[in-house]
């Protein structure tokens, strides 16, 4: 067993006051090199110290005493749709609901209150007549590494919100990240044309299990994951949050 620390700045928030859901999960994934599944077990603070515990087969994220998310080796994953083309994925963005109804406006993932270069700005629409939801996405140089690289975190927020666009819910509820698979099968370049898609696989009630797989700009599959979601009264939510 190890410990560590992390801190989620306040710029990588999903709903105002807490981590976005796919940008934690991708960093507690890092300790584990490799495909990984992580459950939230309570919205993640931001701007505070948090402790990265290694254990057998994974790693924790905790909040003082409090266990916030649970990592563990491997990931069941859906096998990626064909890819749309850039071009299909731009034309379904300018349909995306989240323009005229978003819970979290300012997500750092899906928020169109985000400018260019603090947000992925990230906007799934209905590809066609369709079940799947998809995106364009040109990754910010800020978010590469020395070798102008997109940094795993942010491939994991972006294979998580597509995922909650995917489905429609009551407009007194919002969504809220519960676990998420992802399987990088590729790394993607800052300021390349990539294409994000997203779709729901099951509900139960009011859970959701939802595939997203990322393109890039040749059109080979660079990532998949697999999400399970969770309906919650907003007012609740956001009062508590």
């Amino acid at each position: 067993m190890g410990l560590s620390e992390l801190r989620i700045e306040s710029r990588f928030h999903g709903p105002p006051h807490s981590g976005n859901g796919g940008y934690t999960c991708g960093l507690l994934a890092a300790r584990l090199n490799g495909p990984a599944t992580v459950r939230l077990r309570v919205p993640p603070p931001l701007d505070e110290p948090l402790a990265v515990e290694t254990i057998e087969g994974g790693a924790r994220l905790l909040h003082g005493e409090q266990i916030v998310a649970e990592a563990r080796a491997g990931a069941e994953t859906p096998d990626p749709p064909s890819p749309p083309t850039f071009a299909e994925a731009t034309a379904s963005a300018r349909t995306y609901e989240g323009f005229s109804h978003h819970w979290f406006p300012t997500c750092f993932v899906c928020g169109p209150q985000r400018d260019a270069g603090q947000g992925l700005r990230i906007f799934p629409g209905r590809l066609g007549e369709s079940k799947q939801f998809a995106a364009p996405w040109i990754p910010d140089k800020s978010l590469g590494d020395a070798d102008g690289l997109v940094r795993n975190e942010y491939l994991w927020a972006a294979l998580d919100c597509p995922g909650a666009h995917s489905f429609a819910c009551a407009r007194d509820r919002a969504v809220v990240l519960g676990e998420l698979a992802v399987r990088l099968l590729g790394s993607v370049r800052a300021g390349e044309k990539c294409v994000v898609v997203g779709w729901e696989i099951e509900a139960v009630g009011r859970k959701h299990f939802t595939g997203t797989a990322l393109f890039g700009e040749d059109g080979s599959c660079r990532g998949v994951g697999r999400a399970v979601w969770f309906e919650v009264p907003a007012a609740e939510f956001l009062q508590s949050a």
